[in-house]
């Protein structure tokens, strides 16, 4: 049985679709298809089912999921200890949004051109999407926003950056009081049910501001571009990135202003531990 059916087996089940799977492995859906086909040819049961637009896992498909997890997970480890003098194998890594545009793609140059044999797969998702998905083991590790909420002692985290929050806003108002602008101008409001989030609406009600809202959205560079064209003020982390920092915005600074923590969250024994090191040290170089 090659690896490969597996992987591509537990990619469908995740993403619930075979074009979805094909277009995150980067292989065609014919050959998605055809590995699904030859999988369930040697185990000689259906694993799949068609449920509505949806893929979900048959019967046989639910028994074999977690053991497919393990197989996988070990694969990568053998791999990891035939080269114990050096990060290798593949990297299941989730990251939010900001951190695809702004920490990670330097740092993933500096891992490649470092570290032949590495493999890295990425999972975009919001932070609370990431961290069910590092605590059921789909992925390796994830950088994301601190949860709200303790955590376990199976899982390690590792700050990278604190992003402390400010009022963005157009240029021309960049002279009036922070309180005016949050009180008078159209409020864009970072989506509450992110985790950042929560911390700009937690500020607002400490501040005792009910701004005029317009607008809730849960994408940070989308805020942003709403804000350069004049539409509005928004309450945001201070991330960086190429792109952000070309906008035509300014960064105001709030009284008392919470920070938005990104780390690294990762089991504490996940085979991969030392090439998950490697990323992070890149990051933080």
């Amino acid at each position: 049985m090659e690896t490969r059916f597996l992987e591509t087996f537990l990619a469908v089940v995740q993403h619930g679709s075979l074009a979805e799977a094909s277009r995150r492995l980067g292989v065609t859906p014919a050959a998605v298809a055809q590995r699904i086909q030859a999988l369930e040819d040697e185990i000689g049961l259906p694993l799949l089912a068609r449920s509505g637009r949806r893929v979900k896992p048959t019967e046989a498909g639910v028994a074999i999921l977690e053991k497919s997890r393990r197989v996988l997970a070990e694969v990568r480890q053998l791999k990891g200890l035939a080269r114990d003098d050096q990060a290798f194998g593949e990297l299941r890594l989730g990251a939010i949004s900001t951190v695809l545009t702004g920490l990670l793609p330097n740092a993933l140059r500096r891992v490649f051109d470092r570290t032949p044999g590495v493999d890295i797969f990425l999972l975009p998702g919001t932070s609370a999407e990431l961290y069910n998905s590092v605590a059921e083991e789909k992925i390796d590790a994830a950088i994301l926003v601190k949860p709200p909420f303790p955590i376990p002692k199976t899982l390690n985290w590792d700050l990278i950056r604190s992003e402390r929050f400010v009022l963005l806003a157009p240029p021309d108002l960049s002279e009036t009081p922070v309180d005016r602008l949050l009180r008078e101008q159209p409020f864009i409001r970072y989506d509450r049910s992110n985790w950042g989030g929560r911390l700009a609406d937690t500020y607002l009600q400490t501040q005792r501001i009910l701004p005029r809202e317009w607008l809730e959205l849960d994408s940070l560079e989308a805020i942003s571009m709403m804000v350069e064209a004049g539409l509005g003020v928004s309450l945001m982390p201070d991330w960086r990135s190429p792109l952000f920092d070309k906008l035509r915005v300014a960064r105001l600074p709030l009284p008392n202003a919470p920070s938005r923590e990104i780390g690294l969250l990762r089991p504490r024994n996940v085979p991969s531990g030392r090439l998950i090191q490697t990323v992070l040290d890149a990051i933080r170089s």
